[in-house]
């Protein structure tokens, strides 16, 4: 289980600077998960084929058909503004 110099080791990698009061809760919760992990150890999983995922994901793509194209004429129709024949659109980014 979780010592008093384990928990400084990790809230000095975690930049935590925790209270008495927090110490106490935080050694508490750590030790709780901990027995979680332990819990699992014992678990027999002989036989028991590894994997990675709990389900077996495929990646689902579709063909790359290009679609419908926009007349010029209709995209500056629905454009809030154009300039030089390019949509103008507000900044997003301040510049330095």
């Amino acid at each position: 289980m979780i010592d008093a110099a384990q928990l400084d080791h990790l809230a000095q990698l975690a930049r935590l600077h925790l209270k008495p009061e927090e110490r106490e809760a935080m050694t508490a919760d750590l030790n709780s998960i901990l027995g979680y992990f332990e819990q699992l150890r014992e678990v027999n999983t002989d036989g028991v084929e590894e994997m990675q995922r709990p389900v077996n994901l495929v990646n689902v793509l579709r063909d790359d058909v290009p679609g419908e194209v926009f007349a010029p004429e209709v995209v500056e129709a629905l454009a809030p503004e154009m300039h030089g024949g390019q949509i103008r659109v507000p900044r997003t980014v301040e510049a330095d």
